[in-house]
């Protein structure tokens, strides 16, 4: 009956009904059985966020302003929703424990962490715990309570570090370590952010005692911790860097104290065998995560209770990660339970009844309650080998070291180091970590000759990383010559690129080496160069650059030449983008050349096929892909004198020309309205037009800022996918009202300048003297500000889509544009069939 009086009070208020994705078009793994509750009306807004009480009701957020709502669910029904009277919402992160409801959202003191303590059936008034820097979509998310009984907030890569956060926190060694100049996103997003990068902060209950536990993701939107205390979030990729090879799929992290997992803004992120981070658990590939949560409370067999329940906001997929204790950690594998189109999963929790409940939502979109129980046949639960008994109980004696270590962080004593030492060239990387990190809290004066007299080759190799990292520039030469006793022609490959990776981070952090020390390093490391993997090339890459030996252009450009994939043919553009020594002008003219090079059939690494193949999608460039490959030319252009650019006329790209204008100019039809459209969307599923949808694409001046079938706009939102995440009516909704929901990603920034004016545009490049932002994305148009000129900035509500844009289109145009696009821009699309 609630779903009819729901109905009936939507049709009272004038409203067209919503309705979530049905269970029935929902694909569920055999044994599970999905149910949907309840559909949101419009007054109960886009949900994000969840948490269940003591009595096992739902308290949801929407990511709109409205009220918190509180779904009771007895015996897997929905009976009764209330809209909560409490000050603050809009919560990214919700956790109902201690007799209180943590919030991670807006509230009377603005964007921060409160705590409403239960009174009676509602909540007193909320206590403000704690500020955050950033709301939003990137900034600070879900709060869990760890096993220490402190609260956990996982934050993504546009928040601020607290600024009380305690000298003692175990992650505090942190630096952007690039050897050269990374290139900023191509389109700008994130542009002058630094490390640390997403982080989780733990705290006490009541604010205090802040630190930086650890770091170094993009945006991980939610952790949990599994049944032995270990901590694990589902990052974020950054979908815009495909065909890069600083491109990271989404993943599974095992959080640890201390642990850095490598993420940097644009081309500086860290590949996964730099010993000074590590490595993903699990890499899934395309997807925007969104809720985890262990299965330990649920009634499903033991081998889903022991999963990472995981959610995939932009493919509907919800994933059961099967975890297995590795050494000091984990080794994984996933399967997918669920998947729906579309289905934008946000938050999931489980029951008292033992079912998974899950919710839908965000930037707007229709939002649904649904249920997960398994319903399948017994499953045998097999009992354990010798031989896997064993290698729990070796797991679990190399957890325990690990913790042991970890102890060590914030605390500085001359007998640590004797405890440590043996650690540092243990066979298990993560315990490797941990050591290293303990040893880098001493005092170097304690450690710094062991280091360098240290023999064993990963024990030298780890505890030389750590002076590197610790160590003044006066270490530098007694560190670089102490490396001699390690030639990279008995190293494995992984000692080889950790020996590099202590060059580069010297560098980095310690400055250039003393000439003779160059010299030094580029009589060993060149005639290694190239090397027979792609790895070891990547690093001989950029040190030899670095280091000006004087064949590095020319072996660097016989690679790009040779490369098989684009990826790594980007890695070859973007290193020497900016270099200035070894050019010769036949070297100059084929680096120019690339650029102009049809890439259509080139390859990429298997694994990037099998993301896209994996969320049932074609493969393409990332939106950004443009960008980057515009900068690195003017990157290299701003190298030439005069005279060479003369010479290289030919290979220079000429004056920008104005984009395409529309076919012809049409006539109004109408001032389209959603109310007009709304009741027929139903007239997008059958008896399309693909040429037609195609035609106003181009006419409505879509395929000058979208990415879609073999468009290649760049400033707007990648639309392949789009009918994953969106549905039909959410599609309309933001072609007609596109400023009604903007995401962070295509925001525009919004500046006042001393003189009064006021100007509006996407930052694309941002450092501490100038702001540089495209002001006409159609044409391409940029603005430099000084920084000084400037006296506030703040996001634009407005779109950069205008609005109006098929006012001068059919009804029937309408709807073979919405079809073209839920089609992926396939012919066999079947809404184009007869």
């Amino acid at each position: 009956m609630i779903g009819l009086a729901l109905l009936l009070a939507a049709a009272a208020r004038g409203e067209s009904p919503r309705e979530a994705t049905s269970a029935a078009s929902i694909h569920v793994e055999p044994g599970f059985t999905v149910q949907l509750l309840h559909s949101a009306t419009a007054d109960e807004g886009s949900w994000i966020a969840m948490t269940i009480d003591p009595q096992g009701r739902l308290i949801i957020s929407p990511q709109d302003k409205g009220p918190l709502l509180r779904l009771s669910v007895p015996f897997g029904r929905l009976s009764h929703i209330e809209r909560l009277d409490a000050p603050a919402g809009q919560a990214m992160g919700l956790l109902y424990a201690d007799d209180s409801l943590f919030l991670d959202g807006e509230g009377p003191k603005g964007w921060g962490i409160y705590r409403l303590r239960a009174r009676g059936e509602g909540f007193a008034a909320p206590e403000f715990l704690r500020p955050m820097s950033a709301g939003g979509e990137h900034g600070s998310h879900t709060i869990v309570m760890g096993p220490d009984h402190k609260l956990y907030i996982v934050c993504g890569n546009f928040t601020k570090v607290p600024s009380d956060a305690l000298a003692s926190s175990p992650h505090r060694n942190f630096a952007d370590d690039q050897l050269l100049p990374w290139a900023d996103d191509g389109n700008g997003f994130g542009a002058g952010l630094h490390a640390p990068g997403g982080f989780v902060m733990r705290m006490d209950e009541d604010g205090r005692n802040c630190e930086l536990f650890a770091a170094g993701t993009r945006n991980t939107y939610a952790i949990a911790f599994n049944p032995q205390g270990e901590l694990f979030g589902f990052d974020s990729d950054m979908e815009w860097d495909w065909g890069t090879a600083w491109y990271r799929p989404t993943r599974v992290n095992h959080w640890v104290a201390g642990g850095d997992y490598g993420f940097r803004e644009g081309s500086g992120k860290f590949p996964e065998y730099y010993e000074d981070t590590l490595p993903a658990t699990l890499n899934i590939g395309l997807g925007s995560p969104t809720g985890v949560m262990f299965g330990t409370n649920s009634k499903f067999p033991k081998f889903y209770r022991d999963a990472f329940f995981m959610e995939d906001w932009t493919y509907g997929r919800l994933f059961a990660v099967h975890l297995t204790p590795e050494g000091s950690t984990f080794d994984a594998r996933y399967e997918t339970i669920l998947r729906g189109i579309p289905l934008d999963l946000t938050a999931l929790e489980f029951g008292l009844d033992g079912a998974l409940y899950f919710i839908t939502g965000g930037r707007g979109t229709e939002s649904g309650l649904y249920r997960l129980t398994y319903t399948g046949p017994r499953l045998k639960e097999p009992r354990p080998t010798v031989d896997e008994r064993a290698a729990a109980a070796q797991a679990r004696t190399a957890s325990r070291l690990r913790h042991d270590l970890e102890r060590f962080y914030g605390k500085s004593d001359p007998r640590i180091v004797d405890v440590i030492w043996s650690s540092l060239g243990s066979g298990d990387r993560w315990i490797r970590y941990a050591a290293r990190v303990a040893l880098e809290w001493q005092d170097t004066a304690w450690w710094k000759d062991r280091a360098l007299a240290e023999p064993h080759t990963e024990t030298g190799l780890t505890a030389l990383l750590a002076l590197a990292r610790r160590g003044g520039k006066e270490t530098q030469r007694d560190l670089l010559l102490a490396l001699k006793k390690f030639p990279l022609s008995g190293l494995s490959q992984e000692q080889e690129l950790l020996k590099l990776r202590v060059l580069e981070v010297s560098f980095s952090r310690q400055g250039p080496p003393a000439d003779d020390l160059a010299q030094l390093a580029v009589s060993k490391l060149d005639p290694l160069y190239p090397a027979a993997s792609y790895e070891l090339n990547r690093e001989l890459c950029q040190l030899l650059l670095y280091l000006q030996a004087p064949d590095a252009v020319a072996k660097t450009m016989a690679l790009l030449d040779k490369a098989p994939t684009q990826e790594e043919q980007t890695y070859y553009v973007m290193r020497l983008r900016n270099i200035t020594n070894g050019w010769t002008m036949d070297l100059r003219k084929d680096y120019f050349g690339w650029f102009d090079k049809n890439r259509d059939h080139i390859g990429h690494p298997p694994e990037i096929m099998q993301y896209f193949k994996d969320a049932g999608r074609d493969y393409s460039d990332g939106a950004s892909f443009p960008g980057f490959l515009d900068h690195f030319r003017k990157d290299a252009m701003a190298t030439l004198n005069d005279t060479e650019r003369e010479e290289l006329a030919a290979y220079l790209p000429k004056e920008n020309k104005p984009a395409p204008a529309p076919e012809a100019n049409r006539a109004f039809v109408k001032a389209w309205r959603m109310e007009d459209l709304v009741p027929d969307l139903a007239q997008a599923k059958t008896g399309r037009s693909f040429e037609k949808g195609k035609k106003v694409f181009t006419q409505a001046q879509c395929s000058a800022c979208h990415r879609f079938g073999g468009s290649s706009g760049a400033v707007g939102p990648e639309l392949a996918a789009v009918s994953s995440r969106l549905a039909t009516r959410d599609i309309l909704e933001s072609i007609l009202e596109p400023s009604k929901v903007v995401s962070e990603q295509y925001q525009n920034i919004v500046l006042t300048l001393k003189d009064g004016d006021v100007v509006t545009g996407r930052l694309v490049e941002a450092n501490d003297q100038k702001l540089v932002l495209m002001t006409d994305p159609i044409h391409g148009n940029k603005e430099e500000f000084l920084v000084a000129e400037v006296v506030s900035r703040r996001p634009s509500k407005i779109s950069p889509m205008p609005e109006g844009l098929v006012n001068s289109f059919t009804e029937d145009e309408i709807w073979d544009l919405i079809a073209y696009l839920e089609s992926s821009g396939k012919k066999s699309y079947a809404a184009f069939k007869k």
